[in-house]
């Protein structure tokens, strides 16, 4: 699950895990010398290392356990925030780091709930789910009737996952996965209130901290002595490079030629990508119903963040 950048303005369907799922800053324009080409492949590269990432993640989960794991990728993801971002932590004010305070503990909880989420059900389904919060948040904040049809698609997606009630998942798993998208549609929120507070990305980076440290208790209590085997450790800095910072670094690059639009419908793949990533890295192959309702939920959210960016393009018009 991707980390949606601190510097988002407005909420898409999905990022921002992400994922953060995702998930950066907002771009100042299309290059004049790049096509779309490098750009939207620097997403897609973005994209499979977050859901391989997570791929990795379940494998090291015998090891740590769930909550060893988000430990480890919040911890090294931190340092190496800080170290790039180096952001300054004096001249804030007390609102500020209220809303930074929140932010961080809200990442804690997407991650820890959707980290959860994938050590009972497999990867495709559980992203498949998680989307739903940020499209619920989609839908809302375009309040159109258009979206009802949107709507629709994703709870028909959600139907033929569930088999008509979940009786092929842990309703458990299906539950974390739920409470995952809620906390992505939170973090996106927040990420918003933290962009316009913070410059560039000092919030996300403080607010990585503030998860790190919220969920270092967690991670001791539920792992141990574990959490310091060399092994343990290098394949928990694998696991934050390719969920956090290599994705991170590549949405970056990405945004500063691509719009935000078409960044965030490209975002709409991940429940695809973490099927794929499923099935190549941990053997857990969907049944035709199940890629079925996947491309369901693709499609609605796909669908969803065109409607609201062709809203925004004729109120501008209009103005």
């Amino acid at each position: 699950m991707n980390l949606p950048s601190a510097d988002q303005s407005a909420p898409t369907s999905t990022s921002a895990h992400t994922a953060t799922a995702a998930h950066a800053p907002v771009p100042v324009g299309r290059s004049r010398t790049g096509g779309p080409l490098g750009p939207v492949g620097l997403v897609l590269a973005g994209g499979i290392s977050v859901q391989f990432g997570g791929a990795l993640a379940v494998t090291l989960m015998p090891r740590v356990g769930a909550l060893g794991v988000v430990t480890l990728r919040l911890l090294v993801a931190a340092v190496v925030m800080l170290v790039v971002c180096r952001p300054r932590v004096r001249g804030h004010s007390r609102t500020d780091w209220g809303t930074v305070i929140a932010f961080g503990a809200t990442m804690a909880a997407m991650n820890g709930l959707f980290y959860q989420a994938v050590a009972r059900i497999p990867l495709g389904p559980a992203v498949t789910l998680e989307v739903l919060g940020p499209l619920a948040l989609s839908v809302l904040a375009s309040r159109r009737a258009v979206n009802l049809v949107w709507a629709g698609l994703a709870l028909g997606g959600v139907f033929l996952l569930s088999g008509g009630g979940f009786g092929d998942l842990d309703p458990v798993g299906v539950g974390f996965a739920l409470g995952a998208g809620a906390m992505w549609a939170t973090y996106i929120v927040f990420s918003a209130r933290t962009g316009r507070r913070f410059p560039q990305a000092d919030g996300l980076a403080l607010a990585m901290v503030v998860a790190a440290v919220l969920f270092l208790p967690l991670g001791i209590v539920d792992a141990g002595a574990r959490l310091l085997d060399p092994v343990t450790i290098a394949l928990g800095a694998a696991v934050a490079v390719l969920s956090s910072v290599l994705p991170y670094t590549l949405e970056l690059l990405a945004l500063r030629r691509l719009p935000a639009s078409t960044f965030a419908i490209l975002m709409s793949l991940e429940p695809g990508i973490a099927a794929t990533a499923g099935f190549l890295v941990l053997g857990q192959a969907l049944s035709a119903t199940e890629a079925l309702a996947i491309a369901l939920v693709i499609a609605a959210s796909m669908g969803a963040v065109r409607t609201q960016v062709g809203r925004k393009g004729k109120e501008t018009q209009a103005a």
